[in-house]
C-alpha cells in the first residue's frame, strides 16, 4: 500500500528557510499569482568556479532593516527574463536551493533580484509549492512563528 503525503496547509506568510544558503530564517509572502520565487539579494556577482558559473550576493534578512547583512553563493543554474507584476521585466540569475517551510523541505528554483523596496525579502511563488501546500488566505505563520537567536554560520556556504 502506498502512501500519499497531503499537501501542508500555509498561510499567506511564513517564516521558512534556504539552509543550503545558510539562511535559516526569513519571512515569506506566498503568492500563488507569482510563478517564480524570488528571494532578495544584492551586490549579485558571478564568478567561476572549478569551470562552473556561479554567483555570490548579500542579503538583508530582515524586513525594514539594511543593517545585517548575510553573505551568500551558489551556483547557478540558469538566467531568465522575469516579468514583475508591474509589467517591469528583468534578466535574473536562477539558483536551485532547498527551501524549509515547517517540518518540509524540498529543492526549489530562486531568482534573485533587489526586493529592498519590497515589504517581503522572499516571495514564494507557485512552482515552489505545487503538490506541497495549499494556501489558506486568511491565514499567517501556521507553520510558527519567527525564533530568537538564529545565526548565521560563520563561514559562507558553498566555500571550501
Amino acid at each position: 500500500m502506498s502512501v500519499i503525503n497531503e499537501p501542508t496547509v500555509i498561510g499567506w506568510r511564513e517564516w521558512i528557510g534556504f539552509p543550503g544558503l545558510g539562511i535559516f530564517q526569513i519571512k515569506a509572502k506566498v503568492d500563488t499569482g507569482a510563478r517564480t520565487s524570488c528571494l532578495h539579494a544584492f551586490l549579485v556577482e558571478p564568478f567561476d568556479r572549478d569551470g562552473e558559473l556561479w554567483v555570490r550576493f548579500d542579503i538583508h534578512p530582515n524586513q525594514r532593516n539594511t543593517s545585517k547583512v548575510l553573505s551568500c553563493m551558489a551556483p547557478v543554474m540558469d538566467r531568465r527574463l522575469v516579468r514583475d507584476s508591474g509589467g517591469h521585466e528583468e534578466l535574473r540569475y536562477v539558483v536551485q536551493t532547498e527551501v524549509s517551510i515547517g517540518d518540509r523541505a524540498h529543492k526549489v528554483e530562486v531568482t534573485l533580484t533587489d526586493r529592498d523596496s519590497m515589504k517581503f525579502r522572499v516571495l514564494l511563488g507557485r512552482t515552489a509549492m505545487e503538490g506541497q501546500y495549499v494556501v489558506d488566505p486568511g491565514k499567517s505563520y501556521l507553520m510558527g512563528r519567527k525564533k530568537r537567536n538564529v545565526k548565521k554560520e560563520e563561514t559562507p556556504v558553498g566555500s571550501k
